[in-house]
């Protein structure tokens, strides 16, 4: 059975004077939140088991019909530490969805309807979301290296452009199968126990973004496949994307009403 994993531990303090201090998965974006969107994506697609992971202002997520995982130490940690608390529920196949993106039906019909043991949506036509970012720099972006439809590398160092390669952008969007999940549930563990230092992009393994891992897994030679789209999704990250971003994703986006 597919369970759907939503990361929303952060506090999302840029949108603070939007949000009044509220988690940003809870942004109101034309009467709904941004968390319920997806949701009711989720169920539109006969997902049931929904868990998210909330961590800060807890008690905000008025949500129905889900499963919640509290991650206490949200502040002491990024992206993938909030994940690990939620590891409990790695026991089947997964869909692993950040908690600030918005994104078309289409998107997500897309990797549900992969049969890849691990897929992650790639927007290959990224760059001109970024033309209306301008408070969230280009170089900055969880970029994707591609050869040969297979991935190569993830890392925000990589460049904007490369010849002989494709680079895209990780939505924050990952199904795996059942197979797949017990290979990184066994990576995790073994990672927490040793290592030290640096971690791919991150100064530590404690404040590593999903990212670094889907890296890690890559340089253990665990296949991580492409799933392609081309824009219908935006991240909510700052006040400009609820401005500009919002104003483009709600004119393409069949939702999530």
């Amino acid at each position: 059975m597919l369970k759907a994993i939503i990361l929303a531990a952060g506090a999302g303090s840029r949108l603070n004077e939007i949000t009044g201090g509220s988690p940003k998965p809870l942004v109101d974006i034309n009467g709904i939140s941004l968390i319920q969107r997806q949701i009711n994506l989720l169920k539109k697609k006969s997902i049931d088991k929904i868990i998210v992971i909330r961590g800060f202002k807890s008690n905000e997520f008025k949500l129905e019909d889900v499963s919640f995982v509290n991650d206490d130490d949200y502040d002491e940690h990024d992206q993938l530490g909030s994940l690990i608390s939620a590891e409990s529920e790695f026991n089947d196949e997964l869909l692993i969805i950040f908690g600030d993106i918005l994104f078309d039906e289409d998107i997500l019909e897309q990797i549900l309807s992969s049969k890849l043991d691990f897929a992650t949506a790639i927007d290959l036509d990224w760059t001109k979301s970024y033309e209306k970012r301008t408070d969230n720099p280009i170089e900055l972006a969880g970029k994707v290296l591609v050869k040969d439809g297979k991935i190569i590398e993830f890392s925000e160092n990589l460049p904007i452009k490369k010849e002989g390669f494709l680079i895209g952008e990780f939505l924050g969007m990952i199904k795996i199968q059942k197979n797949v999940v017990e290979v990184l549930r066994k990576t995790l563990g073994s990672l927490r126990k040793t290592h030290e230092g640096e971690f791919h992009d991150a100064e530590s393994f404690q404040v590593a973004k999903i990212t670094d891992m889907l890296q890690e897994l890559i340089e253990l030679d665990v296949e991580i496949n492409p799933v392609f789209v081309k824009g219908n999704w935006c991240e909510i990250d700052t006040p400009m994307d609820l401005k500009t971003s919002i104003l483009f994703c709600m004119a393409n986006i069949s939702s999530s009403e």
